[in-house]
């Protein structure tokens, strides 16, 4: 008998297939450089505080760009600005992380990232849209399926770290990146169409400039004041995007700083996330799903915390507690996200959606947005650049190019 999951994959039609189906071609290149990235930044002689600049930066543009977001989507329509922002927010700053040379590329890139959030609002809506409400959990459980593949293939990326060290591994595995993430907005514009909803926005703001539609947002805003469904799922987006800035961040570099982790072994971590997560999802989810909804988010919480806790109090190399760790926290994302995602959908006026995500991403964005500086800026006080372990682990300065790390390889 099929699993319940590859049926419902299986019955995808119309936009939802053509999202859920392109993902793999944006979660594997992702997922394979994610990682490294903040050890990448570190090797090309960035200290903690930089990191924190650049992703504050980024959050910072990142506001800009969630408040033009809605009137762009409902401008250029679901599908066509997913396209085109796709391009401008991965594409562009994937082809700059892999010629990066100092902490001014890496802003250049982080700004250009921030576009993002113009394309995860008309992704959401193309997604969403047309789907039926019954499957929205098993459509966001293979959104994030679809991106655990990266785990099982990342041992590759640190194989590529040992025999040719970090740096030059990461520019080319960057450079892949960018003709995935190309790939993957070419073939999902061709594989979907625009939505009944962003047919009806594109024809009620022809003539209309962005700022004008922009303008129209104070009457949303007050719609979102007065739906507490709506405020409670925002304050679960919070709570959540805070956890990720910090850990995608800063996870890397405590992980080889404090432990003395190698960075070459980092891949390991990924592929043991990903396993139990699909296991979760295949095994624990479908029963979960059977419970009130409350339940499985408030034991995925307690998971995250659980799994911080042991992450800090972590022995040096004490790898079976690192693992364990991480097995607890992928339990929490599987058991987490795909909730989350199906709430956002629920608890959004179906039609005011595009501009409803806008604000509500804007609001997560103001708040999480000082964390990024303040975990750099605790991170540097007992991690300063000059007493660096990736240099203790193998890695000095070069010097052609002082500002980058290369591995010191072996005496023959």
């Amino acid at each position: 008998m099929s699993h319940s999951l590859i049926t419902s994959l299986r019955s995808l039609t119309g936009n939802p297939r053509g999202c859920v189906y392109t993902e793999p071609l944006w979660g594997i290149p992702y997922n394979l450089v994610a990682p490294y990235a903040s050890v990448y930044m570190v090797a090309l002689g960035l200290t903690d505080r930089n990191i924190g600049l650049v992703l504050s930066v980024s959050w910072g543009f990142q506001v800009f760009w969630a408040l033009l977001s809605g009137a762009i989507t409902d401008k250029l329509g679901r599908r066509r600005t997913t396209l085109l922002f796709d391009i401008l927010a991965w594409t562009v700053p994937a082809v700059i992380w892999a010629f990066s040379q100092n902490l001014w590329w890496f802003l250049a890139a982080g700004i250009a990232n921030a576009i993002w959030r113009v394309t995860m609002n008309s992704w959401t809506c193309l997604l969403v849209e047309e789907a039926d409400h019954d499957q929205l959990a098993d459509i966001y459980t293979w959104i994030h399926i679809s991106n655990l593949p990266a785990g099982f293939v990342a041992p590759l990326a640190g194989i590529l770290v040992a025999r040719y060290s970090l740096v030059p591994t990461m520019r080319v595995l960057y450079l892949f990146a960018a003709v995935m993430f190309t790939l993957k907005a070419t073939i999902t514009y061709l594989m979907t169409e625009e939505t009944t909803q962003g047919t009806i926005r594109m024809e009620a703001t022809r003539g209309q400039s962005i700022f004008s539609v922009l303008g129209e947002y104070h009457g949303v805003v007050s719609d979102i004041l007065k739906r507490p469904q709506t405020l409670y799922t925002a304050g679960i987006m919070l709570i959540i995007a805070i956890v990720g800035l910090i850990n995608g961040s800063f996870w890397a570099i405590l992980v080889t700083e404090k432990l003395n982790v190698p960075p070459e072994t980092l891949s390991i971590f990924p592929f043991v996330k990903s396993a139990v997560a699909l296991a979760f999802f295949f095994f624990i989810m479908p029963r979960m799903s059977r419970l009130p909804f409350q339940w499985p988010m408030f034991a995925g919480f307690l998971a995250y915390v659980l799994s911080q806790i042991l992450l800090i109090t972590a022995p040096e190399q004490g790898y079976a507690i690192l693992v364990m760790s991480v097995f607890v926290e992928a339990c929490a994302y599987a058991a987490v996200s795909p909730l989350l995602d199906k709430l956002i959908v629920l608890t959004i006026d179906p039609q005011e959606r595009a501009r409803v995500q806008s604000i509500l991403y804007v609001g997560v964005i103001l708040l999480t947005a000082p964390f990024g500086w303040i975990a750099g800026s605790l991170s540097s006080v007992n991690a300063p650049a000059q007493q660096r372990p990736l240099r203790r682990m193998g890695y000095r300065v070069s010097e052609a190019r002082p500002q980058e790390y290369t591995k010191i390889l072996p005496r023959a």
